[in-house]
């Protein structure tokens, strides 16, 4: 990772990890229909409308902070996706689900049905395109799957999203509903009674982000 000179203007664009993994199949699964843009790097509680240089200097600090490379892992960057949102909202949307955190025990099961706040003036609580939500480590589920959204991007992401045993990956369904079960292999656990990963969660249309730890806690040993 490294900086990139912010006295031109720069297109930096590259695969995620998800991407070099579809191009990587070459049998046509890979195809770019949508993009996203987002801001991580921005400090605003650097714009001064007290800078005495006048208006046109609040935002000069925000203008000269380093911008970061592109970097593939999912989980360290695009965290802050830019969105639109209808013309006069007054509070951001926030995701939310029942719990703070998930605590599951071995082979245990729940179900997760997001909800939107503070979305198109508080008419619905749930997006048309539901939500995407990320394991950080799909090696602690033996089921990881969203259900009832059927658009295309929803299908071909559920279908790609399968479990890489052994490995430490990242998996990203949608659903308007999420279901985990957790896994039941002893060997994960090693010396330890726990296990630990997070759960981040996207509305699809209003661009709202939350991230939940999960725990799951060995019940059987070897």
């Amino acid at each position: 990772m490294g900086y990139l000179n912010n006295q031109v203007v720069t297109v930096d664009a590259i695969l995620t990890k998800k991407g070099r993994e579809l191009l990587a199949k070459n049998d046509g699964s890979f195809r770019i229909t949508q993009f996203a843009l987002a801001d991580d790097e921005i400090d605003y509680t650097l714009y001064n409308p007290s800078n005495t240089s006048g208006s046109a200097f609040y935002g000069e600090a925000i203008a000269n902070m380093p911008l970061l490379e592109a970097f593939p892992d999912e989980s360290q960057i695009m965290k802050y996706k830019l969105s639109t949102l209808p013309r006069g909202t007054a509070v951001l949307p926030v995701v939310a689900i029942d719990n703070n955190s998930i605590s599951l025990k071995q082979g245990q099961s729940t179900t997760i049905q997001p909800q939107t706040l503070n979305y198109l003036g508080n008419a619905t609580a749930f997006e048309t395109s539901g939500y995407s939500a990320t394991i950080s480590d799909v090696r602690t589920m033996a089921t990881f799957n969203g259900v009832g959204i059927q658009t295309t991007a929803a299908t071909t992401q559920n279908a790609t999203s399968t479990t890489t045993l052994g490995t430490n990956v990242s998996s990203t369904v949608i659903g308007s509903q999420i279901n985990l079960r957790a896994t039941t292999v002893n060997t994960l656990f090693g010396a330890n009674t726990t296990i630990n990963a997070t759960l981040t969660i996207v509305g699809l249309d209003s661009g709202a982000r939350l991230t939940v730890p999960i725990t799951i806690t060995q019940t059987t040993t070897l």
